[in-house]
């Protein structure tokens, strides 16, 4: 293994240990959700209403709907035979939830079970606008929130004791009909005495409406005395069985991604987002382009250099200046035609004067090299090594 890996490594496990023993003996923070979920054990959860449910509703039989809509439930308790029309089941309909819930056709099978001669309860802080408008009720809340609300009950023999509950936003009835409704509780607000918990009778049958389902949640049911509220908001309706539809809603916001577990448990979101900088320091460390080391490769020497000096030095080695001159005056003339494009067939005054305005050399130098070229061809010297040296150069003069 790389010794840099193994020092990235080192690394994050010494900062993994140093985050846990940072988080180690810290108490885990509250989860202050509204659920109303019957099994959440948080505080705005109804775990230990729905254990004290028997203690609730004493000598009742509770049926919790759960499984099926409430039009699903009631619906298929009811008889539809001429004879009958009725539904097969008496008593109350009970629902705790911190929003609406409820379907409209939900909604309109509780209107037509509570028709029929039997109760319903309802503790929510957004009623259906179904049921609103069949009762003529009207609701509001206070802006901006408060973090608590003082509670009691209108009728003093049942109870004269104020509770605070802590509710958040703080809903009310704003509008009622006060010729068929009966106000059995109140709160109080900055000073404002609201309605919040209401009878409003239903051709044979009474609805319940609480504004303040906080009352029932494990934080308020667990806080001094605070269970005698709810209790005394139940005994309204102590006769008859009880349904109890505590159905949660699907929340269409939950993500379906793999991760929803791991980003729903904080130790497990630490850990996620911990490996994942781990990951970018270890790739931002290693971003380098890594290679073997390239060795140093002399160039090729140019043989054909040392090959001409070959030849040239074995021509004047052996005196052959005769044919070293002619090799030179041939290699002359044939860099003058590639390179200039001039016609070297004869060495005349034209062949002078080009060469001159092409080259820009001195017209003495080219005449002079034209002259021992011409003398060459066409005389025999005394000194062909003296001949060799004055036209080398010559040549040079005019190609330097």
């Amino acid at each position: 293994m790389d010794r840099n890996i193994k020092i990235y490594i080192a690394f994050l496990v010494l900062l993994f240990g140093f985050i846990l023993l940072i988080d180690k003996g810290q108490p885990k923070p509250i989860d202050w959700t509204p659920t109303y979920s019957v099994n959440d054990k948080i505080p705005f959860g109804l775990y230990v209403f729905d254990q004290e449910a028997n203690r609730f509703f004493k000598n009742q039989k509770i049926k919790r709907i759960s499984t099926e809509t409430a039009y699903e439930y009631l619906d298929s308790e009811y008889d539809d035979s001429k004879d009958v029309e009725n539904y097969k089941v008496k008593g109350n309909f009970i629902n705790i939830s911190e929003v609406n819930n409820i379907d409209d056709r939900s909604m309109i099978e509780i209107l037509y079970f509570v028709s029929h001669g039997n109760k319903a309860f309802l503790s929510m802080k957004e009623f259906p606008s179904l049921l609103l408008d069949s009762l003529k009720v009207r609701t509001q809340a206070d802006f901006p929130p408060a973090d608590s609300v003082v509670t009691w009950l209108a009728n003093k023999k049942l109870s004269n004791k104020k509770y605070t509950l802590n509710s958040g936003l703080n809903d009310y009835f704003s509008k009622i009909d006060t010729l068929n409704t009966t106000v059995l509780g109140y709160q109080n607000n900055k000073k404002n005495k609201q309605i919040n918990f209401i009878e409003v009778p239903y051709k044979n049958g009474y609805f319940y409406l609480h504004t303040q389902p906080v009352a029932f949640t494990n934080y308020t049911l667990l806080k001094k005395d605070h269970y005698k509220y709810a209790e005394n908001v139940l005994s309204y309706f102590s006769k008859g069985d009880v349904f109890w539809y505590n159905k949660e809603p699907k929340d269409e916001r939950i993500s379906g991604s793999p991760l929803r577990y791991i980003m729903s448990q904080p130790p497990l979101k630490s850990a996620w987002f911990l490996g994942l900088f781990g990951i970018l320091i270890f790739m931002i460390f290693n971003a380098k382009r890594k290679q073997r080391v390239v060795p140093i490769i002399k160039p090729l020497e140019n043989l054909t250099v040392d090959f001409t000096k070959t030849i040239g030095n074995l021509y004047y080695q052996e005196g052959d200046h005769t044919n070293l001159i002619d090799k030179k005056i041939i290699y002359f003339l044939e860099k003058i035609r590639t390179d200039f494009l001039i016609d070297t067939t004869k060495l005349n005054d034209d062949f002078i004067k080009k060469l001159h305005y092409k080259t820009g050399k001195d017209e003495k130098d080219i005449e002079e090299l034209v002259s021992l070229i011409n003398n060459h061809r066409n005389s025999y010297h005394g000194s062909l090594e003296e001949d060799l040296l004055r036209i080398n150069t010559a040549i040079e003069k005019i190609l330097h």
